[in-house]
C-alpha cells in the first residue's frame, strides 16, 4: 500500500534521467552539425538581407515603411536584439541561436517519439532529425535563415496538439507564421488533430484566439497596411508561376535528389514500413505534417533548398514510427542511423570545404565601396546581394534592398517579366522620390548581365546618365560616381 503513493516520484525520477542522459547527445550533435556555419561571415543573401534590415531598425527605421521585406517581422527583430547585445559585425550570435533552435527542434521531436513508441523512439527521432538538418548545399542548411528559426514553432505547436493544449498550440503556429509565412501550415496538422480529438467545439475558440493575437499585435507594432501588403497581398508576382520552367524544374530536382542522398537512412525503413502496410506508420497527423510542408516547399514554385528544411521533422518522425513499429530489429534500427550519420559527414565537410565564389566577390565589391565613399555615404547596390552594404559598412540610398523587388527578379525568372513593369506595386515612384532626396554618392551595378541590368530599366538608365561616371570594376561590378556639382533630379 505504501508504494502507490512512490509511482509518481518514481515517473519524475526516470523521466529526469532519460532527459539528462539524452540532452547532452543532442547539444553535442548540434554544434557538430553546424561546424560550418561558423567558418564563413555569411552564407546566403537572405542573412545579408537580414543584417541590412536589423541595422536600418536600429538607426530608426520602421519596418514595412522605411524597411521592407516579403516576410514577417519576427526574425528581423531577431537580427535586431543580437546586433543590440553583440554588435552588428558579426552574425555569430545568430549562429549560435541557429544551434540552439535546431537543438530545441529535436528535444521536441524526441518528446513526441517518446510519448507515441517509447523511450528508444525518443532517441532515434532526436538523432535522426540532427544527422539529416544539413542535408542541403551548405548555403541552404547552414546559414541562420527563416527556416532554421520557423522549425522549432512548427515542432513545438504539434508537440502542444498532440496533448490537447489548443491555446499554446495557436500561438506557436503564430510564431511560425511570423517568422515566415509558410510556417503557418502547421495548423493544418493542428487541425487534424483538434478534429480526431473531438475537441472542436472547445479546442477551436482558444485555438484562432491564440493565433490571431501574436498576428494583429505584431500587425499593430508595425503598421497594419504595411504589414498586411508585405507579407501578404504584395507578393503575388514573386509567388506567381511565371520564369524559366525548365530552371525551376532542375532546381527543384537537384534539391530533392540532394535531400533523399541524405534522408536514405530515413527513407529506406519507412519505404519498407509502407510496403508491409504496418498501421502504425499511417498516423494521420504525421503525414498530414509531412503534406503540408510539402505544399510549404512548393508555394510560389521556387524550391529554394533552404524551403525543404520544413520536410524534416515529420519526415524523421515518420522514419522513427517506422524503425519502432516492429519491436525486435536493432540491426536496422542501427542502419538508419549509421547510413544518416555518415550521410551528415559528407554534408559537414561539403560545408567546411566548398568554395564561396559569390562570397569572395560580395567582399571585393564591399572593399571597393567602402574605399570610395566616406561612413555617412548613401550608397545604392543594384544587384540581389544586399550583404554588400553590411560588408561595407554603408547605409543604403534605398528602402529596396535588392534589385529584385523593383524588377521581379528572383528565384529562376528568365527575363520574360523582369522589369520596371513587373516590380512591388508603387515601389518605383517612391524609388525616385528617394534617390532625389538622397542622391547615392556612390551606384553599383551589380547585375553583371543578368536581365535586371541597368540597359533595360529607362529610369535607372537616365539616372546613371544624368549625374554618374563610371570609377571603377570590380569583377563585371562596375562603380560610378556622383559627377562633381549636384547631380540632375532622378526622372
Amino acid at each position: 500500500m505504501s508504494a502507490a503513493p512512490l509511482a509518481p516520484a518514481r515517473t519524475a525520477i526516470t523521466r529526469t534521467a532519460y532527459w539528462s542522459r539524452l540532452l547532452p547527445l543532442l547539444a553535442a550533435l548540434a554544434c557538430a552539425t553546424r561546424i560550418p556555419s561558423f567558418v564563413r561571415p555569411l552564407w546566403n543573401p537572405d542573412e545579408g538581407y537580414l543584417a541590412v534590415e536589423a541595422r536600418l531598425l536600429a538607426q530608426g527605421g520602421q519596418l514595412y515603411d522605411t524597411v521592407v521585406d516579403r516576410k514577417p517581422p519576427l526574425l528581423p527583430w531577431l537580427y535586431e536584439a543580437a546586433f543590440a547585445l553583440c554588435g552588428s559585425g558579426s552574425l555569430t550570435p545568430l549562429r549560435i541561436l541557429a544551434v540552439l533552435a535546431q537543438l530545441l527542434t529535436a528535444v521536441t521531436l524526441a518528446s513526441l517519439a517518446r510519448r507515441h513508441w517509447g523511450d528508444r523512439a525518443g532517441r532515434t527521432a532526436g538523432v535522426l532529425y540532427l544527422l539529416v538538418s544539413v542535408g542541403l548545399n551548405p548555403e541552404d542548411a547552414q546559414a541562420a535563415g527563416f527556416e532554421v528559426f520557423i522549425l522549432p514553432w512548427t515542432a513545438a505547436a504539434v508537440w502542444c496538439a498532440d496533448r490537447g493544449r489548443w491555446g499554446a498550440a495557436g500561438t506557436a503556429v503564430a510564431a511560425a507564421f511570423l517568422t515566415k509565412q509558410t510556417g503557418g501550415v502547421a495548423l493544418l496538422p493542428v487541425l487534424w488533430l483538434l478534429h480526431r480529438r473531438g475537441a472542436v467545439r472547445a479546442g477551436l475558440p482558444r485555438l484562432t484566439a491564440a493565433f490571431a493575437a501574436p498576428v494583429l499585435g505584431a500587425a499593430l507594432l508595425t503598421d497594419p497596411a504595411g504589414f498586411l501588403f508585405w507579407t501578404v497581398t504584395g507578393s503575388a508576382a514573386y509567388a506567381g508561376l511565371s520564369g524559366s520552367a525548365r530552371h525551376i524544374l532542375g532546381r527543384a530536382l537537384a534539391n530533392t535528389a540532394l535531400l533523399a542522398a541524405a534522408s536514405a537512412g530515413l527513407l529506406s525503413p519507412l519505404a519498407r514500413a509502407l510496403r508491409d502496410g504496418r498501421a502504425r506508420v499511417a498516423e494521420g497527423w504525421l503525414w498530414m505534417w509531412l503534406a503540408s510542408s510539402a505544399v510549404a516547399v512548393a508555394a510560389g514554385c521556387h524550391f529554394f533548398g533552404h524551403y525543404y528544411l520544413q520536410l524534416l521533422p515529420p519526415l524523421a518522425l515518420l522514419a522513427t514510427a517506422a524503425l519502432h513499429a516492429r519491436p525486435g530489429r536493432p540491426r536496422r534500427h542501427l542502419t538508419a542511423v549509421l547510413t544518416s550519420g555518415c550521410a551528415c559527414a559528407l554534408f559537414v565537410g561539403w560545408g567546411l570545404l566548398a568554395p564561396r565564389p559569390e562570397l569572395a566577390h560580395a567582399e571585393r565589391l564591399a572593399a571597393a565601396v567602402a574605399h570610395r565613399t566616406a561612413p555617412g555615404d548613401r550608397v545604392l547596390v543594384w544587384g540581389i546581394h544586399p550583404e554588400t552594404y553590411w560588408l561595407a559598412g554603408r547605409t543604403p540610398a534605398t528602402r529596396y534592398l535588392t534589385a529584385g523587388l523593383l524588377t521581379n527578379y528572383s528565384g529562376g525568372r528568365d527575363g520574360s517579366r523582369v522589369g520596371e513593369a513587373y516590380a512591388v506595386p508603387g515601389a518605383w515612384p517612391v524609388f525616385r522620390r528617394e534617390l532625389a532626396t538622397h542622391a547615392p554618392a556612390l551606384i553599383v551595378d551589380d547585375s553583371r548581365g543578368k536581365p535586371y541590368a541597368p540597359a533595360r530599366l529607362p529610369t535607372l538608365r537616365a539616372l546613371l546618365a544624368s549625374g554618374y561616371t563610371e570609377a571603377a570594376r570590380v569583377d563585371g561590378a562596375v562603380l560610378y560616381a556622383r559627377a562633381p556639382g549636384p547631380p540632375g533630379a532622378a526622372p
